[in-house]
């Protein structure tokens, strides 16, 4: 089983110029980017997330602020991270991972890059299903 972990993409600059980041498949990434997304102005007693994906894979990028992760893998393994605005770092969430953000303020911004293209039937948003899935040992 695969499981989340913190991963690096390049980057470049300095405190002069500033800085760049780039990530792409085979440079720090996992996969060949399908889709890009960014999460903002979410209160900060909020949690989002809060499912997993059957075939989904993720990189989580704080861009601004701090974003507390918790993920729940399949074989019951739990993981906390905590990412970092201005950072190189993401945070890699492979399918059948359950994963729920909390951001530290409104001004939080989060960019995710998946492997595939939006697919509501990929989504397992029932906790109890998510279980069900994983002691069964198949993700359909």
């Amino acid at each position: 089983m695969i499981h989340p972990e913190i991963i690096e993409v390049s980057e470049f600059g300095n405190d002069q110029m500033g800085y760049l980041h780039v990530g792409s498949y085979k440079n720090g990434l996992p996969f060949e980017i399908k889709r890009v997304f960014w999460t903002f102005d979410t209160p900060n007693h909020i949690s989002r997330g809060r499912h997993a994906h059957h075939e989904t894979e993720m990189v989580l990028f704080c861009i601004s602020g701090i974003i507390k992760v918790k993920t729940i893998c399949a074989d019951g393994q739990e993981f906390l991270f905590t990412l970092q605005g201005k950072s190189n770092k993401g945070l890699y969430i492979p399918k059948m991972v359950w994963h729920e953000m909390w951001y530290d303020s409104p001004e939080t911004i989060q960019l995710v890059v998946t492997s595939t293209y939006y697919e509501e039937s990929d989504y397992i948003r029932s906790f109890q299903e998510f279980k069900s899935l994983s002691e069964g040992g198949k993700s359909s």
